[in-house]
């Protein structure tokens, strides 16, 4: 399973190039990012993809220096589960 990341967003699509995943973030300050939608098609849901691409979308955020906050009430629990992310 490969995460793409463009301007904005981090997603996963399949083969054919149909998206499947994503969560979608913005600087809202200097060096503050929100992540503030997340999406998983229900299909593929219960297999842990939602947390990989919070995850993802962390690393990304942390890769330009700045510092992750969440509306999106999935990835705010996550970064409370993960409080070292």
């Amino acid at each position: 399973m490969e995460f793409h990341v463009s301007d904005e967003h981090v997603y996963l699509a399949n083969e054919r190039g149909e998206l499947l995943a994503n969560a979608d973030f913005r600087e809202i300050a200097p060096g503050v990012f929100n992540i503030y939608h997340t999406v998983v098609l229900s299909e593929l849901r219960g297999q842990g993809i939602a947390s990989k691409l919070v995850a993802k979308t962390v690393e990304e955020i942390h890769r330009r220096g700045g510092k992750v906050t969440a509306t999106c009430t999935y990835a705010k629990a996550w970064l409370e589960r993960h409080p070292q992310e």
